[in-house]
């Protein structure tokens, strides 16, 4: 696959930012505060990296007591060759994939199954715990500036699923959709994205964007039934 556009490359990296950013060697490097991956990765600017750039890119990472760690696009295979001859491995393969709004709001959600907010309710944060995403993650999605929401789905009278949606130039972009898995298979996942989908067409939004491990076979196939179409790849390159 290709390297995401610009607008969709926007979308992504606005709508879950790292805790500041550096320049180097044709890098830009995220400095995490533990909230993950994603966001504490260094990702080539261009096509103009050096080995001398790779090297100086590591050491912002160590000067910020990170891992060293590389987010490759597949339409990078230069990159993806220099980092595996250093000795990083590479590991989760994801892919970003992308579908009209309209796709998604064909149908009405059910009264009192899914529900756009902001801040998030204690019960959205709990939620998110116990599915691995904790403050500090959490955190990534309160310093986003652009239009955003917590999303609480419901089911069988209670809370059982959570997400965060923000907007950023026209592109609604999900992230942090969990589903608590004593409740999962109950179609909850395909509300709380429709619910997306109404937010975002509310903001003006034409396009939904996600990013899923390629692993996970049945998100995709649902993703797929949505709407979704793959559009860029990426996997990461770890010391």
């Amino acid at each position: 696959m290709s390297r995401p556009g610009p607008e969709i490359e926007a979308a992504f990296e606005g709508s879950w930012p790292a805790a500041e950013y550096a320049e180097a060697g044709g890098f830009r490097i995220g400095r995490g505060l533990g909230g993950g991956k994603r966001v504490g990765s260094a990702r080539a600017t261009g096509p103009d990296w050096t080995a001398a750039g790779i090297d100086r890119a590591v050491d912002v990472q160590k000067m910020w007591d990170q891992s060293p760690i590389f987010r490759v696009s597949d339409s990078e295979p230069r990159l993806a060759e220099a980092l595996s001859a250093r000795g990083f491995r590479d590991h989760t393969p994801t892919v970003m994939m992308t579908a009209p709004v309209a796709a998604l709001t064909d149908i009405d959600v059910p009264p009192v199954t899914s529900f756009a907010l902001w801040p998030p309710l204690a019960i959205q944060r709990e939620l998110w715990e116990e599915q691995g995403i904790g403050p500090a993650r959490q955190a990534v999605m309160a310093r986003v500036a652009a239009p955003k929401a917590a999303l609480l789905g419901r089911i069988k009278d209670r809370a059982a699923a959570v997400a965060f949606v923000a907007e950023v130039q026209g592109i609604a972009v999900l992230h942090a959709l969990e589903v608590l898995p004593s409740m999962r298979r109950e179609g909850l996942a395909t509300w709380t994205l429709r619910e997306a989908a109404f937010w975002a067409e509310a903001r003006g939004a034409d396009t939904m964007l996600l990013a899923v491990t390629a692993g996970n076979a049945g998100a995709i196939a649902l993703y797929r039934k949505l709407g979704f179409a793959p559009v860029a790849g990426y996997r990461y390159f770890e010391a």
